[in-house]
């Protein structure tokens, strides 16, 4: 039981779950930045290399919603191995690919994996840990979840300038091996397992539900939004979604426990997570398409202009969460969305001549927001709940984050590409005219989280 594991081997655990949540989280995003090569490699069209994207967050949405299930029937050792031994499996089917197909089939695989693992760690830090001291927790997490994505850009560009593409999944595979081992070794169960029973009809609705959402938003870019095909998706995965919500309301063990949101501070929380989770996402994609197709940037040079960023970003995560046991989730909340807020205005009127130095603080000033809400709003979320409903929330914090990455990112691109359309200028000034268009939607969205900010309660626990 949690009460009677030392301190010690709390440490070890946690060392063990972060720098497997890293490798997990830093796979996520790797392949961004090398579909334009693929494409060549593979001779497949956009619509077609946009599915190593879609297809793992596909896979990654679906089987979020069971992983409540999960942690109870099974181990905290069996889950969290088995989540490795997915991405190591993955990794090594991808990086042995001969054609398309071999490649999205490791791509899903991978996907499996990382659907499981970071909810899995986020209960167990709540059963690890008192409410008072899961900030600082949360915060050494935040390394993993927010760094591994944003170094992606600068790692997989000089991976891609010196190395072949497969080396993005070969150099997975020795680093997950050791961490399997590790965890074969020293990882500890925190909470006992019971025979849960699995709700099959949910599982169907779940699966139909947030696939077909996410299929639909994430087909959007390439299909355009008057496609019959993503229209009736969308259409169709939010009428299953309705019919899966319901039928966890009138079961007596549910799927996903929607009691969480009778809660003020988690119902808040789950909110503004869906707006920052949209910023975040939409500029990871946004930025590096005004550097490479408006400023000409190599992918390598977009992704070192993002480094300085990321590494603050990781730096001020572990301090951010000690802030939040001192001072509480309010006053850090209204100070990270109105960094973000203004980042998102200091790039609404982008030209030719903005200096790089220029983008460089800029994004550096994001970053800073970013670390002082991303950790803190999952923190906040689940010491709002009681500890028996903390699996169910983190479920669906990651649910919730799954969807409104897709839907935030296919959204505002769609917003670039009209704005690309409507621009009448030839060349790059089209490009970047139409990124800081895009920025000032993002500028309003952004907006609208520090307001909901200012409503937050003081005391989250």
């Amino acid at each position: 039981m949690p009460n009677e594991i030392s301190s010690t081997t709390k440490k070890i655990l946690l060392i063990i779950m972060i720098t497997g949540t890293f490798f997990s989280t830093l796979n996520q995003t790797l392949l961004n930045v090398a579909l334009s090569d693929l494409m060549i490699v593979f001779n497949v069209n956009t619509s077609t290399i946009q599915w190593l994207a879609t297809g793992f967050m596909l896979v990654n949405g679906v089987l979020v919603p069971i992983t409540a299930y999960l942690m109870k029937r099974f181990s905290t050792r069996q889950l969290f191995i088995s989540s490795l031994l997915f991405l190591l499996i993955g990794s090594i089917v991808a990086a042995c690919a001969n054609n398309f197909g071999v490649l999205l089939t490791g791509r899903m695989i991978q996907a499996v994996g990382a659907g499981i693992i970071i909810p899995l760690m986020m209960t167990v830090i709540v059963y690890l840990y008192p409410a008072e001291k899961r900030g600082a927790v949360m915060g050494k997490i935040g390394f993993a979840i927010i760094f591994a994505p944003a170094i992606a850009p600068t790692l997989a560009g000089v991976i891609l300038e010196y190395l072949s593409w497969r080396w993005l999944f070969i150099m997975m595979i020795p680093f997950v091996a050791v961490i399997i081992i590790l965890a074969s070794k020293y990882l500890v169960n925190v909470a006992e397992t019971s025979k849960a029973k699995l709700d099959i009809v949910s599982v169907i609705y779940s699966t139909l539900g947030f696939g077909f959402v996410l299929f639909g938003f994430s087909s959007a870019g390439s299909r355009g939004w008057d496609d019959l095909v993503v229209l009736t998706s969308i259409v169709g995965g939010l009428l299953v979604t309705i019919l899966f919500c319901y039928r966890q309301i009138k079961s007596a063990e549910p799927l996903l426990n929607l009691s969480v949101f009778k809660f003020k501070v988690f119902t808040m929380t789950t909110v503004v997570n869906i707006v920052i989770t949209i910023l975040m996402y939409a500029d990871l994609i946004l930025l590096p398409i005004y550097l490479q197709d408006g400023r000409g940037f190599t992918a390598l040079g977009a992704g070192l202009l993002l480094l300085p960023g990321a590494i603050i970003n990781a730096i001020l995560s572990p301090v951010t969460g000690k802030l939040f046991d001192k001072f509480g989730a309010k006053p850090l909340f209204i100070l990270g969305t109105g960094l973000i807020a203004i980042s998102m205005l200091a790039v609404i009127d982008l030209s030719p001549e903005t200096t790089t130095i220029y983008i460089l603080v800029r994004t550096i000033l994001l970053r800073i927001g970013l670390a002082f809400i991303t950790m803190p709003l999952n923190t906040a979320a689940l010491n709002a709940l009681p500890k028996e409903l903390a699996s169910h929330g983190s479920a669906i914090n990651n649910t919730v984050r799954q969807l409104a990455g897709a839907i935030g990112t296919a959204v505002i691109m769609t917003i670039y590409t009209i704005q690309l359309v409507n621009v009448s200028l030839e060349s790059n000034t089209a490009y970047i005219n139409a990124a800081s268009n895009t920025y000032f939607y993002m500028f309003v969205i952004s907006i609208i989280a520090f307001i909901i900010t200012w409503f937050t309660p003081k005391k989250t626990s």
